[in-house]
């Protein structure tokens, strides 16, 4: 029996005493949680929301609130309620992933965008689910469900499909065994159609599909490679009304080509000529 429990009268462990969480599990983890309820449903939250929505114990949610509140991770309204500070957002523009890859691309999508005039989309891959960096995106635009920041599946989104087509095998194939009917486009309605596209990708590279649900939009998508490594995936996203006519697709891979040749020079240029003979 832990040290922490003592019996009940029926011999079973009594809870914590004031609910206290597991003394195993590290602070950062519990303080993490907390930053994870934010959404973009759930911008601003109580302190019984953080700890409802994070299985926090109320007490233990106060003091990581607090000391969230005091380096700047969150920030406390005027009625109480609680939001992420800009502590977060300075110290995520550091990362190379996120901010370092818009920096080289947005130039890029830009100009992509000024053509198109629709959603244009940069997405990096993050454990089994992309991460959408970037969005540019015209008044009127279809809409979208994904906001920069938020999370998109890879089996059923354009970019997704790209950066899972050159994931890891382990990563495709749980994508593959997972995916269910009526989650992607309106061609994938089974695994083995989503392992067909995903070999497609491959040999085309670039991605192409529709979706009918919840309102008709097509959408292409191309890699973005550093050197061999595809780091990104580019897309765009349109009604699905005149899309093949329009031409997106070579303006999307001509793009995503661009961006991959400026990273590789950024590489080149950031390189000293030490690393080279210090990694041999």
């Amino acid at each position: 029996m832990p040290m922490n429990e003592t019996p009940s009268s029926d011999g079973g462990p009594r809870p914590r005493r004031g609910g206290k969480p597991d003394t195993g599990q590290p602070v950062i983890d519990r303080a993490f949680a907390l930053l994870g309820t934010f959404d973009s449903d759930h911008r601003a939250q109580t302190l019984g929301e953080l700890a409802q929505r994070s299985g926090t114990p109320r007490s233990t949610a106060l003091r990581l609130a607090r000391s969230l509140v005091h380096v700047g991770a969150l920030e406390r309204l005027q009625d109480g309620r609680y939001v992420v500070g800009l502590r977060l957002l300075e110290t995520a523009s550091l990362a190379p992933r996120g901010h370092g890859l818009r920096s080289v691309a947005m130039p890029y999508m830009e100009d992509l965008f000024h053509v198109t005039r629709q959603h244009v989309l940069l997405a990096v891959r993050e454990q089994e689910e992309a991460l959408l960096v970037e969005r540019l995106s015209a008044l009127d635009a279809s809409p979208v469900r994904y906001r920069v920041g938020g999370r998109l599946p890879l089996a059923s989104t354009g970019a997704g499909l790209v950066l899972l087509a050159f994931a890891p095998t382990a990563v495709q194939d749980h994508a593959i065994a997972c995916y269910e009917p009526g989650q992607g486009h309106d061609d994938i309605a089974t695994p083995a159609d989503l392992r067909r596209v995903l070999a497609e990708v491959r040999r085309g590279d670039h991605a192409y599909g529709s979706q009918s649900r919840p309102y008709p939009v097509t959408t292409v998508a191309a890699p973005v490679r550093d050197g061999n490594e595809v780091v990104a995936a580019l897309s765009v996203v349109a009604p699905s009304t005149g899309f093949a006519e329009a031409g997106y697709g070579p303006a999307v891979r001509a793009t995503a080509r661009a961006i991959s040749r400026r990273l590789e020079e950024e590489g080149r240029r950031t390189t000293r000529p030490g690393d080279a003979r210090a990694a041999n």
